[in-house]
């Protein structure tokens, strides 16, 4: 099965900062350390991110928070950014990456 060059670019991203790839509520993850900073869904990319660039995240076009079940109920910490912002996945998920890991440096880049 050919995957998406949005996947791709999610894989690529995970990949680049050592994380180990698993899943959370069925949909494909990122962890460091056990903890869940990225994912994959609806050809989006998920970042788990705190002030102040949580708001930088969901300020931009077509961004929301990520409401893995489609019942009302974001996950209030985890921004979903659409391909259109694929320039800025990198950024997102080495702060994600950071948040998770209470500051300490875990990306080797």
């Amino acid at each position: 099965m050919e995957i998406s060059i949005e996947e791709e670019l999610y894989l690529s991203v995970g990949h680049a900062l050592f994380a180990q790839q698993s899943q959370m509520f069925g949909k494909p993850c990122f962890k460091a350390n056990g903890k869940a900073f990225i994912c994959f869904f609806q050809k989006q990319m998920v970042f788990k991110l705190t002030a102040p660039v949580h708001t930088e995240a969901i300020s931009l076009q077509g961004a929301a928070l990520f409401d893995p079940s489609g019942k009302n109920r974001p996950m209030k910490e985890w921004v979903q950014l659409p391909f259109t912002h694929s320039d800025k996945w990198e950024k997102f998920a080495k702060a994600a990456l950071e948040y998770v890991a209470g500051g300490e440096q875990l990306c080797r880049n």
